[in-house]
């Protein structure tokens, strides 16, 4: 007869934290957000292990390379979206392994035969002001010079003025030798006064940019997350079960950190087998599999190889799955027991895999509930969505900003991989995700910056200075839905709701 589990299923936001006892240690300087990433032994490190406990969802309307490069840049890691060609995912990877803390390749370049129009044209479509001019119109290729916004003015120069009779020639560039270090780099900025320093090769041709304006923002980023070899930020890459011997040999040969694969049930045979493949073939690269909800998903995962495994089915905003399938659990319990059996798994084989919250995020303080839980990072969509630095386009709907989102299982994304149950007949059946839109929120790094303060002022009241210590010993209630109203502000007119009416 069938299985049942008869304890209630619960959410995020059934629980609230009661405070610990906090010390004279416990202030928000001191609360250390590192976490790993990837599997270890008991004793020793794990290879990747983040600096704040966040990873970028593997969407399409959120994980390109611009937002890989901000979120490695404050301290965590996006896996870019797999539902779009080998080529161009691969291409997204590589993007991000060039930007190099402060080194950056060139993404708007033209020819000296391109006119002041295609000038404006590409300042317009990559708000980029800086322009290489080389003599193929590649990012490597032989740098001509370049054409900044004071190199033409609008009122007086016709639009089709070649290129060559108003930029910047090479001549009267200051640059500088590839194998410089960026502080090096800075140092000419500052002595020679400049915006831009274009760094060459010895036969001259464009290696990277270093702008002014980066070094206060790379000094503005103390918790970046790179390669300590070469520097380089760390990205990761979705996969899926279907064409992984095509695409990991791609993704590895770019520069990907590491792999996961992306399905919304990870308890299956096809992402056994895909682990295995990963690991015979690629065994110095990590792969994370899921997502499950109970101990039996996370030990077939965890036998099969996965440096880690992602928890959750059908808690994210964009996602149906529960109410199509009736498949899922709520997200609290899911983390609960999926968390107790990873510890309990450690304790038999001595082998430590890092557990992913992937979904059911309302409120800042849901973070902290999913790491008490055990959580050792989270997996957020919609929080992503939201920035400046998302590949969505930013609307105007109603008076209001918005940024598009929509999920992988929906119509518009066409990931049927995702939801793939191993048929010879491809192709999306019925949608498991929506289209919509979400409030937009500027740039990440402003509200990335007012979450993590939530957090470590939360982990200061738990009396708690990093999460080790708050899986631990934080004390955690079920909430009445009375408790819950009680909560928020009531029984008062807000101001602004008394000023409308």
């Amino acid at each position: 007869m069938a299985r049942y589990t008869t304890e209630i299923s619960h959410t995020f936001g059934e629980y609230l934290l009661i405070p610990g006892l906090t010390t004279r240690e416990c202030t928000p300087e001191n609360i250390d957000l590192r976490t790993p990433l990837t599997k270890f032994r008991k004793g020793e490190e794990p290879k990747i292990r983040l600096n704040i406990p966040f990873v970028s969802a593997i969407m399409q309307s959120v994980s390109n390379d611009t937002l890989a490069i901000e979120l490695a840049r404050n301290g965590g890691l996006s896996f870019i979206y797999a539902s779009q060609t080998i080529e161009s995912q691969a291409e997204m990877v590589r993007k991000v392994k060039k930007f190099k803390a402060g080194f950056v390749t060139s993404d708007s370049n033209l020819t000296p035969a391109h006119t002041l129009q295609d000038v404006l044209d590409l300042v317009d479509e990559t708000g980029h002001s800086t322009i290489a001019i080389t003599d193929d119109g590649m990012p490597n290729g032989k740098l001509l010079g370049i054409v900044t916004s004071r190199d033409y003015r609008l009122s007086t120069t016709p639009r089709e003025t070649k290129i060559s009779e108003f930029m910047t020639p090479f001549e009267k560039l200051i640059v500088a030798k590839a194998g410089i270090t960026l502080s090096e780099a800075n140092d000419i900025i500052w002595d020679h006064k400049l915006n831009t320093l274009p760094i060459i090769t010895e036969d001259q041709h464009l290696s990277h940019f270093v702008f002014r304006k980066d070094y206060d923002s790379h000094r503005e980023n103390p918790y970046e997350l790179s390669d300590k070899q070469d520097k380089t930020l760390l990205v990761g890459a979705g996969i899926n079960t279907r064409d992984y011997k095509e695409r990991v040999p791609a993704l590895v040969e770019a520069g990907a950190d590491v792999l996961c694969i992306d399905s919304s049930d990870g308890y299956s045979e096809w992402q056994s087998d895909t682990i295995k493949w990963v690991k015979e073939n690629y065994p110095e690269v990590p792969v994370g599999a899921g997502n499950v909800v109970e101990k039996d998903g996370f030990e077939y995962l965890a036998k099969a190889g996965a440096d880690f495994i992602k928890v959750g089915i059908g808690g994210g905003s964009i996602c149906i799955t529960r109410e199509q399938k009736g498949i899922g659990r709520g997200q609290a319990s899911a983390v609960i027991e999926v968390a107790q059996a990873r510890d309990e798994y450690f304790e038999k084989t001595g082998e430590y895999i890092p557990i992913c919250s992937d979904g059911g995020i309302v409120y800042d303080y849901h973070i902290v509930l999913a790491l008490a839980m055990g959580a050792d990072f989270l997996m957020m969509g919609r929080y992503f969505a939201r920035f400046d630095e998302s590949p969505t386009k930013l609307l105007r709907v109603n008076g209001s900003y918005v940024k598009e989102y929509w999920g992988e299982g929906s119509n518009r994304a066409k990931n049927w991989q995702r939801y793939d149950s191993g048929s010879e007949t491809a192709g999306m059946k019925f949608e498991e995700g929506v289209d919509s839109y979400i409030p937009y929120a500027g740039k990440m790094k402003d509200s990335l910056l007012s979450t993590l303060g939530k957090i470590k002022s939360t982990m200061c009241s738990c009396g708690s200075t990093d999460i080790p210590h708050l899986k631990e010993n934080a004390h955690i209630t079920l909430v009445s839905q009375t408790s819950i109203v009680e909560g928020g502000a009531h029984d008062v007119i807000l101001k602004d709701s008394a000023k409308s009416r």
